[in-house]
């Protein structure tokens, strides 16, 4: 639960919620196959399951000490894409959604490049 108080009140976020937002803003930019699991044990759960456990695989949202999110996303992009302009386009278009859905100011995201698609 991210929670952010201003002068209006005290607003608390799932971080869910949170997680779906970045994960649709991530898998519309171009270039993205799809979202990666984090690590080993999950990533083999999750292929076993078809994806049904650790549903947030591959996107980690946390606070820092200014209450702003930082967003670690591994990805799996697709072969001939130019990685950098791909992780540019990510990294603008999710901390534009989450700052327009929630209100909450993204201060980081750092995209991993995991895997890629033939």
């Amino acid at each position: 639960m991210v929670t952010l108080e201003n002068h209006i009140g005290k607003i608390s976020v799932s971080e869910n919620y949170l997680t779906e937002i970045v994960r649709h803003a991530v898998c519309d930019c171009f270039g993205v196959a799809d979202v990666c699991n984090v690590n080993t044990f999950r990533s083999a759960v999750s292929s076993i399951t078809k994806g049904k456990l650790f549903k947030r695989r591959g996107v980690v949202i946390r606070t820092d000490k200014e209450d702003g999110l930082v967003i670690d996303l591994h990805i799996k992009v697709t072969y001939g894409t130019n990685i950098a302009a791909a992780v540019n386009s990510i990294t603008h278009k999710v901390t534009f959604t989450v700052e327009e859905a929630v209100g909450i100011d993204v201060h980081k995201v750092n995209v991993y490049v995991d895997d890629m698609n033939n």
